[in-house]
C-alpha cells in the first residue's frame, strides 16, 4: 500500500513538472516562433505550396512524347494475297513533335512553375504580416489594460487621500465622489478592454490555425528593427515576389512564343505495319506463308495556319498583360513604401513627444499633490491633469504599435522577412 502511494506521488510529481515545462515553453514563445508556427500551419500558406507543387508537374506532362498508336485489323474473309491469305494485320505509329518542341514545352513550364513558387514566397510574406499586426494590435490591448488596473490603483489612492481629509474636515466630500466617478469609468475601461481582446487572439491564432483559445505570449516590448543600409530607388523591390513573379511569367510566355512557332511544323512519325499471312497450298510456292512487315513513315501538314497566327496573337496579349500589370504593381508598391516610411517617422515623433508629455505630467502631478494637502489647490484639477498622463501614456503605446506595424510593412514591401 506504501508503494502505491509512492508510486502515485512520483506519477503526481512528473506530471506537475510536464505541465510546468510546458507552461514554460509556451511563454518562452517569440514572435519568430509564431511565423514558424504560421509557415508550417497557415492554410493559406499550404494552399500557395500545393499550387506550387501542382505547377511542377506539368513540365513532365508536356515534355513527353504523344503515346504510340497501336491498329490491329483480323479479317473475317481472308484478303487472298500471291504468297497467301491475310490473317491479320498490326500497325504501331509514334508520332514525335518538331525538333525543339519539347524542349520549348518544358522550358515553358518550368518558368510558370518558378513564378508559381513567387506566389508561395508572397503569401507567406503576407500571412507574415498579418501575424505580426496581429501580434502588434494585442500587445496594444494588453499594455493599456495594464495602464488602466494601474490607473485605478492610484484613484483608490486618491479615494484613500480625498476621504481622509474629509474626515479632518479639510476637503469636500465632491472630491470622493468625482474620485468614484473616475473608478467607475475606470473599471468600465477595463473590462472592455479584456472584451476587445478575446476577438485578436482569436484573429491571431486563427492566422496560426491552432486552437482559438491557445496561449499567447506577449512580451512587456516591441522591437522595431529599422533597415539601416540605403536603399537605391530602382533596386527597392527587387527582391519582391509579386515582381519577380511577374518576371518569370514574362519569360514563361516568351517561350511560349516558341512552342507555338515549333507546333506550326510538321509532326514526323516514324511507325511499322506487320500482317500475318497463311500458307497456300502451292507446291514450291517462293515466299509461301511469309508474314510481311513494312516500315511506315508519316508527316502532319499543318495548312491550317489561323489557329497558329491566333495563338501568336494570344500569347503576345498576354505579354502586354503581364508587362501592364508589373508596372501597376510596381506603382503601388512605390505608393505604399512611402506612406508606410512616413507613418514610421511620424509614430517615432509622436513617440518621443508622448514619452516628454508623460513626464512633465508626472512631475505636474506631484506638484499638485503637495499643494493639495496643503489645501492649496483643487482635486478636480489633480483628476485633469491624471487623465491627461493616461491619455499620454496610452498614445505612447499607440506610437509603438503604428511604428512596429510601419516598419513590418516595409519589410514585407522590399521582402526583408524573418
Amino acid at each position: 500500500m506504501r508503494l502505491i502511494n509512492k508510486n502515485r506521488l512520483l506519477n503526481m510529481k512528473y506530471l506537475f513538472l510536464v505541465a510546468l515545462l510546458y507552461s514554460a515553453s509556451l511563454n518562452s514563445q517569440t514572435l519568430n516562433d509564431y511565423l514558424e508556427i504560421a509557415t508550417q500551419n497557415n492554410p493559406e500558406i499550404k494552399a500557395a505550396y500545393s499550387e506550387f507543387e501542382a505547377a511542377l508537374q506539368k513540365a513532365p506532362q508536356v515534355s513527353s512524347l504523344p503515346d504510340p498508336s497501336l491498329t490491329m485489323s483480323a479479317f473475317g474473309r481472308m484478303i487472298e494475297t500471291r504468297v497467301g491469305a491475310q490473317e491479320a494485320r498490326f500497325s504501331l505509329m509514334q508520332m514525335f513533335p518538331w525538333f525543339g518542341t519539347l524542349d520549348a514545352r518544358k522550358n515553358a513550364a518550368n518558368l510558370m512553375a518558378e513564378a508559381t513558387f513567387q506566389n508561395y514566397l508572397d503569401s507567406k510574406n503576407e500571412v507574415f504580416l498579418n501575424v505580426k499586426k496581429a501580434y502588434a494590435e494585442i500587445y496594444e490591448i494588453n499594455k493599456m489594460i495594464q495602464l488602466e488596473e494601474k490607473n485605478l490603483q492610484i484613484l483608490n489612492n486618491y479615494r484613500e487621500l480625498t476621504l481622509s481629509k474629509f474626515k479632518n474636515g479639510k476637503g469636500p466630500m465632491v472630491d470622493v465622489v468625482r474620485i468614484d466617478i473616475k473608478r467607475n469609468e475606470s473599471a468600465t475601461n477595463i473590462q472592455l478592454l479584456k472584451g476587445q481582446n478575446q476577438p485578436l487572439q482569436i484573429e491571431f491564432n486563427s492566422l496560426l490555425n491552432r486552437e482559438l483559445d491557445a496561449i499567447i505570449n506577449i512580451p512587456d516590448s516591441l522591437s522595431v528593427f529599422e533597415n539601416k543600409t540605403p536603399l537605391e530607388k530602382d533596386s527597392l523591390f527587387i527582391s519582391n515576389p509579386k515582381l519577380i513573379r511577374l518576371d518569370k511569367k514574362l519569360a514563361s510566355f516568351e517561350a511560349e512564343k516558341e512552342v507555338v512557332k515549333k507546333e506550326g511544323y510538321p509532326m514526323i512519325g516514324l511507325g511499322l505495319d506487320y500482317s500475318i499471312i497463311s500458307k497456300r497450298d502451292v507446291p514450291g510456292l517462293e515466299m509461301n506463308g511469309q508474314d510481311a512487315i513494312m516500315p511506315m513513315l508519316s508527316v502532319t501538314l499543318p495548312i491550317f495556319r489561323k489557329k497558329y497566327n491566333a495563338k501568336q496573337k494570344e500569347v503576345g496579349f498576354l505579354v502586354q498583360a503581364a508587362t501592364f500589370e508589373k508596372q501597376a504593381i510596381k506603382n503601388n508598391l512605390q505608393t505604399s513604401y512611402s506612406l508606410a516610411n512616413y507613418n514610421v517617422s511620424k509614430a517615432k515623433t509622436l513617440k518621443a513627444l508622448y514619452i516628454k508629455q508623460t513626464e512633465s505630467s508626472q512631475q505636474a502631478i506631484s506638484l499638485l499633490i503637495a499643494a493639495y494637502s496643503n489645501s492649496e489647490t483643487d482635486f478636480e484639477e489633480i483628476l485633469r491633469m491624471n487623465q491627461d498622463l493616461l491619455m499620454f501614456q496610452t498614445a505612447t503605446i499607440t506610437a509603438y504599435k503604428n511604428q512596429f506595424i510601419a516598419q513590418s510593412t516595409i519589410d514585407y514591401l522590399i521582402s526583408k522577412q524573418e
